[in-house]
């Protein structure tokens, strides 16, 4: 009698194991089915335009002494495609682009649509708000009121 005879694992490392298919075990269905729901709902991120569901397109927010500017990368669309609208605290950016492909006799028809809204800072002039699209991006500039800029007080930072 071997030594490796008395260990119970290794009795049977000739053997090859009797093992089912992933396809047939359940538990392994189940982790499959699990990672792909997750692998879906994280892979909704990755896309910078997104696919209707998602954050939706880059936004960049700034503001100046003299306004508040909002650019949003749509790589794709053209201004006939692209809504903004403007409230006195509300800045909306609807966008939407329709794909048509066809290939080997099928054609596709796809849609893929966005909705920003953005609340305005008291002090911002609705009325004077222009909306500018070049190269892909629009950039909104909402002037602020003369009040508002008057009441912007300036604190000079010092170091210790």
């Amino acid at each position: 009698m071997a030594f490796s005879d008395l260990i119970p694992w290794g009795r049977d490392r000739d053997r090859t194991p009797d093992r089912r298919r992933d396809d047939d075990n359940p538990m392994m269905s189940l982790q499959r089915d699990l990672n792909r729901v997750f692998e879906d709902f994280w892979g909704r991120f990755d896309s910078p335009f997104g696919n209707g569901i998602s954050a939706g397109p880059r936004t960049d927010i700034s503001e100046t002494d003299e306004a508040m500017l909002v650019s949003v990368d749509l790589p794709g669309l053209d201004d006939k495609d692209i809504e903004v609208n403007v409230t006195d605290d509300m800045l909306t950016i609807r966008g939407e682009r329709e794909e048509k492909s066809e290939k080997d006799g099928f054609s596709s028809q796809s849609r893929r649509s966005f909705h920003r809204m953005i609340p305005v800072p008291p002090g911002v002039d609705a009325d004077k708000a222009e909306a500018e699209f070049k190269r892909g991006v629009l950039t909104v500039t909402l002037p602020k009121t003369e009040e508002a800029r008057a009441r912007v007080k300036r604190i000079n930072v010092k170091s210790s």
